[in-house]
C-alpha cells in the first residue's frame, strides 16, 4: 500500500528535496497535499508531475490568478481546509513552511497524521510545549528534519539515553566570517554574508549562520526536544560541516555523527522507516574526518552565542522576542537599513528593554498569542530602525 503523505512548503528547498526523493520511488508515495506561498508555477509542475489533487496558495494575489484558470486540482487559499483534504490521517507530513508563518499550518497538522517532520525551526523554539502537547494528545510521531538535531535524535533510541547522556555539542561551520579579522566586521557586505562555506541556503538562513544566531537557535531546540538542561548543550566549530553532533555519555563514551553537507540525507531517513531501503550515500571521507579541527567559537566575534547565558529553565515567550527580534534585524540588514555589527548591538537592546523583559516569565498557551507578540516585536523595531 502506498504511504500518503502531505509537504508544506513543497516548492522551497527541504520540499524540493523531498520530491527528488519521492521521485526515485514513486510507486510507494502518493502526495495527498502540496502547499507554497506565492511560487504557483512550481507548484502546479509538481502537482501535475504526482497527480496531487489537493494544493494550498497562502499568497492571496497567486491564490486568485490560479483560481481564475481552470484546474483539475482543488485549490485552497489558507490552512483551514485541512479537515476537508483530510479524511483520515495520513502516514507523513513534512513541514518545511519557513519563519513563523510555519508555525499555525505545523500545529493545525499534528493531529491528521502519524508522523510529522518538522523542518520548521520557529514551531519547535516559540512552540514546543503547544505543540508537544498536541504530539500527545494525537499519538502522533515527531521527527526533527535539521540536520545536527536529527543527527542526535536518530543517535538516542529511547529516554533513558537521554538520562545517560553527560553532554551533547552541537556542531557548527563558523560562517563565511569565521577566520576574517574582527577589525574587518564593519566593513561586511550583503554579497559576502550570503555565502555559506558548505551549504546552499537562502538568504535569512544564510545571514543567520554568518552571525552564529543559528546555533543559538539550534541550542534552544535541542533543549526542547530531548529536554535537556542548556548548560549540557555546547557550540563547537568545525568548518568542513561533516561531524554535525558528539554526544558524551556518563559512562565515558562518545558517539560522533557524522554525514555529507546533503540535506537529503535527514530528510530520507525521516520519510522511511522501513530498514530495507538504503539511500546511495559517498563513503566515509577519511581526509575531512582526519582534519575535524574543532574549536570553541569566538565570542568576541560573535557575541549573540551569550545569548545562551539568558536562556530560561522553563518555556517561556523570551524564545519568541528572539526569533523575532533576529528575523527583523536581519531583514533590515538585507535591505541595507543597518549594517553587519548592527545586528548583535541592536539585538542586545531590544531584548534588554522593559517591554520585552517581562515576558521572559510568561508562557504561551496558544499560537495565536506568539504570533500576536511576533508582530508586536517586529513593529517596534521597524519603527526605530526603519
Amino acid at each position: 500500500m502506498k504511504k500518503k503523505i502531505a509537504i508544506f512548503g513543497s516548492t522551497g528547498s527541504i520540499g524540493k528535496s523531498l520530491i527528488h526523493i519521492i521521485k526515485q520511488d514513486k510507486i510507494n508515495f502518493e502526495i495527498v497535499l502540496l502547499t507554497t506561498n506565492k511560487n504557483y508555477i512550481e507548484l502546479l509542475k509538481q502537482a501535475k508531475l504526482y497527480n496531487v489533487k489537493n494544493l494550498i496558495i497562502t499568497d492571496k494575489k497567486s491564490y486568485e490568478i490560479v483560481s481564475k484558470k481552470k484546474q483539475k486540482f482543488k485549490i485552497f487559499n489558507n490552512f483551514n481546509c485541512l479537515e476537508k483534504i483530510f479524511k483520515k490521517k495520513v502516514d507523513y507530513i513534512m513541514s518545511a513552511i519557513s519563519g513563523i508563518d510555519g508555525l499555525y499550518p505545523t500545529y493545525q497538522s499534528i493531529k491528521y497524521t502519524k508522523r510529522i517532520a518538522i523542518a520548521n525551526k520557529e514551531s519547535i523554539i516559540c512552540a514546543w510545549n503547544i505543540l508537544k502537547r498536541e504530539l500527545v494528545k494525537n499519538n502522533t510521531e515527531f521527527v526533527p528534519v535539521d540536520s545536527e538535531h536529527f543527527s542526535i535524535w536518530s543517535a538516542l533510541s529511547n529516554d533513558k539515553d537521554i538520562k545517560s547522556i553527560d553532554k551533547i555539542f552541537i556542531t557548527a561551520s563558523g560562517g563565511p566570517f569565521y577566520n576574517l579579522p574582527i577589525s574587518k566586521f564593519p566593513k561586511i557586505k550583503i554579497k559576502d554574508a550570503i555565502k555559506h562555506p558548505n551549504w546552499k541556503m537562502g538568504k535569512k538562513i544564510s545571514i543567520d549562520s554568518s552571525t552564529m544566531m543559528n546555533k543559538v537557535f539550534e541550542i534552544i531546540e535541542a533543549k526542547n526536544i530531548f529536554n535537556l538542561p542548556i548548560q549540557k548543550l555546547k557550540i563547537l566549530v568545525h568548518p568542513k560541516s561533516y561531524l554535525h553532533a558528539i554526544l558524551k555519555y556518563k559512562n565515558g563514551l562518545s558517539h560522533l555523527v557524522i554525514h555529507d553537507t546533503d540535506m537529503k540525507i535527514p530528510i530520507f531517513n525521516s520519510i522511511y522507516d522501513d530498514k530495507k531501503y538504503y539511500k546511495k550515500i559517498k563513503k566515509i571521507d577519511l581526509n575531512k574526518l582526519n582534519k575535524l579541527n574543532l574549536e570553541k567559537p569566538n565570542l568576541k566575534k560573535f557575541p549573540l552565542i551569550k545569548i545562551l547565558k539568558n536562556i530560561p529553565k522553563k518555556f517561556t515567550f523570551y524564545e519568541t522576542i528572539l526569533v523575532s527580534t533576529n528575523d527583523t534585524l536581519v531583514d533590515l540588514f538585507l535591505k541595507n537599513k543597518i549594517n553587519f555589527i548592527s545586528i548583535s548591538k541592536i539585538f542586545k537592546l531590544i531584548i534588554n528593554t522593559k517591554e520585552f523583559r517581562k515576558y521572559r516569565s510568561k508562557v504561551p498557551n496558544k499560537i495565536d498569542q506568539i504570533i500576536k507578540l511576533n508582530k508586536l516585536v517586529q513593529l517596534k523595531i521597524n519603527s526605530i530602525y526603519n
